[in-house]
């Protein structure tokens, strides 16, 4: 089976500048992935790359042995790190947008999510606090019934007492067979949901590893070794 993501001599500038360099990289399927840097390491335009945002400048990427277009996006559910939607829209208007848009979406799995969240779908998201309207739209997200989730900075914005449900929900809402990849800085909270780090740096791939390979080899934690790797 082809890998769900990949990446060969991947390389992206900006103007001139470097944002990947020569990455390459194998993602297989049914793993949560931590993709673990620090600020304008790359996370981001990796995952837009992968998302067909972006395109290459060099090299290739491939998901689900194909280059991004039309058809990865019907496998592909994407988080980004900034809100996209429409504040005047109700949430429950967003979630008939998005099963009308995406055969993949699951409207009974929204609905649940947001009522153990305690989220009105009645409610327009200009009435939400900034971490309430983040919650949405990993709901719209993990209800998809998607190949590669690609979260970009999934819990950044949302209290603690949310991270464990979030987390969960994560963890029970996409099937075995599909890969998450998630970017993030908050590596204690997410190591324990974690099958397999990337650490990437100043557009490099600086380690792929299993977290069990991490804490055997190392004998420390991921958030520990990401400490001592990328300590100032």
């Amino acid at each position: 089976m082809a890998p769900i993501l990949e990446c060969k001599s991947l390389v992206k500038t900006y103007s001139g500048k470097i944002a990947l360099c020569g990455v390459d990289l194998s993602l297989e399927r049914g793993k949560i992935i931590g993709l673990l840097g620090p600020n304008g390491s790359g996370k981001s335009t990796l995952i837009k790359l992968a998302n067909g945002l972006l395109t290459p400048t060099r090299g290739e990427i491939l998901i689900d042995g194909k280059r991004p277009g039309v058809e990865t996006k019907k496998i592909v559910s994407y988080l980004p790190e900034r809100s996209y939607l429409c504040d005047w829209m109700k949430v429950s208007d967003i979630i008939c947008f998005f099963h009308d848009f995406y055969d993949n979406f699951n409207v009974e799995k929204a609905y649940d999510m947001l009522k153990r969240l305690n989220i009105d779908p009645a409610d327009k998201l200009k009435t939400m606090s900034k971490g309430t309207k983040e919650k949405v739209q990993l709901i719209l997200v993990m209800s998809r019934e998607a190949d590669l989730y690609l979260l970009d900075e999934p819990i950044g914005g949302v209290d603690p007492a949310a991270r464990d449900y979030i987390l969960n929900t994560i963890i029970t809402n996409y099937n075995e067979n599909a890969t998450v990849v998630i970017s993030t800085h908050l590596i204690s909270d997410i190591e324990k949901i974690l099958d397999e780090v990337i650490f990437i740096h100043m557009g490099e791939v600086r380690m792929q590893a299993s977290v069990d390979q991490i804490r055997e080899e190392q004998g420390m934690s991921v958030d520990a070794l990401f400490r001592e790797v990328f300590k100032c």
